[in-house]
């Protein structure tokens, strides 16, 4: 149900705001273009490509949207975010109370106003689709009042209720879930197994689509509310579900996400040079491979990344940061079906990246030193739909080519982290290797909920943030539930 607290409908400047011009003029408005930085220019550094809206921008943009009384972009977003109360505090000026509207819903919204893809959610749902026009540009317009709200003011901490949680894991969904009980008056505690905040958004989306001072401010943000964040600390190893429980915790969110990466099982995969795109962003994001390090990552020169996903997108790009003068993206499908977004496909082609669809590598090849030289390539054609409706890629007979590479990046795919599965003695898994839950994100043991890619097996940033809003809607009831007893 749309959340309308702090921005309601019936407000009286926003009924003024819809008399100040007709519907015909707001649609008369073109979609604003976000300036990015030149091609040429951005394989060269790890500089943020999208340089964000101006104040005018923004203000033309927010004027485009026609404040619906029944807004159906709303039900397209995962979170909920009262998504027209938003835009009309920027239209009318009020930067900062847009960001408040934004924050009743969502944690991480300077996050999702970069790495969502608003094009198959909530801007899909936009009225402007049926008019055969392009929709509000609703992500550009969240990141603007994101990066652009803060008004430097200390966020009043929420008054204790007396109960505790903890939480695995500090990626998008364990960090949501975070968000949503701080502000119940939970005492809140994350749990990272790394040396850094922030799970994937740290680990596997470059600086250059999500900048980590970004992430940081998200993060600081819930800081300030109260919650605490604990680094280094890997659960089922470190500390066991009983070391949590005998703390005082009446519930446990697991997020620890799906970072197991997945191999095709073809010949030379164990090949010196061909390595998971989970490994390769990993030592570039979080370890500083990119610029020497202890953990350095080969720069490949002809280098071939497996996979039509964010990820593989990610990693090309990357590849291209790191100095590869050849880059690939090999796909078995058509890129009509890839399920990156258009953005980072638009991106990657301006970045001189080349793309391979219809074909599949059912081979790798080494030099004298056991190192990848070469791969063979299937050639593809679609057959029929497959269980998800899209077409089932299947091989030309005889059609393989050699294609030279000296790095190779295998994006096709994550499993869940089998740690907490295999270490929590009673939890129910699924045959995927996920927790299995109910419909309220409960697992079989009472006082453990879980969400994001540890339960979907790989998602987007914001459904795993959705999963982590409804946990902890479920689990506050729970708890509440149990202390009225």
């Amino acid at each position: 149900m749309l959340k309308d607290t702090i921005s309601p409908r019936d407000a009286q400047w926003r009924e003024a705001l819809r008399k100040e011009k007709t519907a015909r003029e707001r649609s008369a408005t073109p979609r604003v273009k976000m300036t990015e930085l030149a091609p040429d220019y951005r394989v060269t550094c790890n500089e943020e490509v999208n340089c964000g809206l101006s104040a005018s921008q923004a203000y033309t943009e927010s004027t485009r949207c026609l404040d619906c009384p029944d807004p159906q972009c709303v039900t397209g977003c995962p979170v909920g975010i009262n998504i027209p109360g938003f835009i009309k505090n920027i239209e009318r000026g009020e930067i900062a109370e847009a960001l408040c509207v934004l924050k009743e819903t969502s944690a991480l919204p300077a996050v999702c106003g970069r790495v969502c893809p608003q094009e198959r959610q909530c801007e899909s749902r936009c009225i402007y689709n049926k008019m055969k026009k392009e929709p509000v540009a609703i992500g550009y317009l969240e990141r603007f009042a994101a990066d652009n709200g803060v008004t430097g003011n200390e966020p009043e901490r929420p008054v204790a209720n007396g109960h505790k949680v903890a939480v695995v894991g500090s990626g998008p969904a364990g960090l949501s879930f975070a968000g949503d009980m701080i502000k119940r008056g939970y005492e809140v505690t994350v749990y990272e197994a790394l040396h850094q905040i922030g799970g994937v958004l740290k680990y596997g989306i470059p600086e250059f689509r999500l900048p980590n001072s970004i992430v940081e401010r998200e993060i600081d943000a819930l800081a300030r509310l109260g919650v605490k964040f604990v680094k280094d600390c890997v659960i089922g190893k470190t500390l066991s579900y009983d070391d949590l429980m005998n703390e005082g915790y009446e519930g446990i969110f697991v997020a620890s996400g799906a970072g197991l990466p997945r191999f095709m099982g073809i010949p030379g995969e164990n090949l010196i040079g061909v390595l998971s795109s989970n490994e390769y962003l990993t030592r570039i994001n979080l370890m500083g491979a990119g610029h020497g390090g202890d953990t350095p990552v080969p720069a490949g020169k002809r280098v071939a990344v497996i996979g039509g996903g964010n990820t593989a997108m990610d990693s090309v790009r990357t590849a291209r940061r790191m100095g590869a003068e050849k880059a690939m993206i090999v796909y078995r499908r058509s890129e009509a079906e890839m399920p990156a977004r258009v953005e980072e496909v638009h991106h990657a082609k301006q970045e001189g990246v080349e793309f391979m669809t219809l074909s599949n590598p059912v081979e790798y090849l080494a030099d004298e030193n056991g190192k990848v030289r070469a791969m063979r390539v299937q050639r593809m054609q679609l057959g029929e739909p497959d269980a998800s409706g899209r077409r089932s890629p299947v091989p030309i007979p005889g059609a393989i080519d050699e294609i030279e590479v000296d790095l190779v990046i295998v994006s096709v795919g994550v499993s869940p982290n089998p740690l907490i599965p295999n270490s929590f003695a009673g939890l129910d898994i699924t045959s995927r290797g996920t927790i299995a839950v109910n419909d309220d994100l409960r697992s079989s043991i009472h006082t453990l909920f879980a969400g994001g890619d540890i339960v979907r097996g790989g998602a987007t940033v914001i459904l795993a943030m959705g999963d982590g809003r409804n946990a902890a809607a479920s689990m506050h009831q729970q708890i509440q539930e149990n202390s009225n007893r």
